[in-house]
């Protein structure tokens, strides 16, 4: 099954690629009994360190970023609004790079955070398979997987991870029975982390206020917000 995921996403690299990966899954694996012995309370407060972690290590950006805004904001003239515009650009690329790369190290942390908080609130554990399917899918890349192997357990892993740093992550169905599907299925596993979720189940939604402003949100697929 795993071998057979894999081949999916890198195809003849397969065996590369799980190389590649295992280290991961190992360090993830590593962290269980650590997780397991924790109280139920800590997991709230593992989600506000992991924000707090993004928060300070990005703090220089994040001023430079809002700073930029600021003076665009009061500039009318073309040619110094183009300049603003593109340093904006450049400093908003800089910020997502390194919150990117805080992910990445936080990555086995909260990984197996999100596993234990599945054992305990769904009695259901991500086999490593899932969890190969979860870095896929934070490294950007398509895992396609069959009815039956955990897509949407598979799913609570990255989408949890990605929402520590305040921007929001949507997840995409085909349908609205199915966002409120997973919604209703897996959000014992986001709150028990102290993590909002919604389902948005309108196109016609305003996107200011409600299910928009969630971590995690699920929705079906929409042109409008692609």
């Amino acid at each position: 099954m795993l071998k057979g995921l894999l081949a999916k996403v890198v195809g003849d690299s397969n065996e590369k690629e799980l190389q590649r990966l295992q280290p991961l899954v190992e360090k993830i694996n590593s962290l269980e009994a650590k997780y397991s012995a924790l109280p139920d309370d800590a997991f709230p407060r593992l989600t506000e360190e992991f924000r707090q972690t993004i928060r300070q290590r990005t703090a220089d950006l994040r001023r430079r970023l809002e700073d930029l805004q600021a003076q665009s904001a009061q500039v009318w003239d073309g040619a110094t609004q183009d300049r603003l515009q593109e340093e904006i650009r450049r400093a908003d690329a800089r910020l997502r790079q390194e919150e990117n790369a805080i992910l990445d190290e936080l990555l086995p942390e909260a990984y197996a955070a999100v596993r234990e908080a599945a054992r305990r609130t769904l009695n259901m554990r991500h086999f490593d398979v899932q969890i190969i399917g979860g870095i896929v899918l934070h490294q950007g890349k398509v895992a396609e997987m069959k009815t039956g192997e955990g897509k949407t357990l598979v799913a609570t892993l990255p989408l949890y991870l990605n929402s520590l740093t305040g921007r929001g992550v949507h997840l995409v169905t085909p349908n609205d029975y199915l966002s409120k599907f997973g919604v209703q299925w897996m959000g014992p596993i986001y709150h028990f982390m102290g993590v909002s979720v919604g389902v948005i189940q309108s196109a016609a939604a305003d996107p200011n206020r409600g299910s928009f402003l969630y971590d995690p949100a699920y929705q079906a697929s929409d042109d409008r917000y692609q």
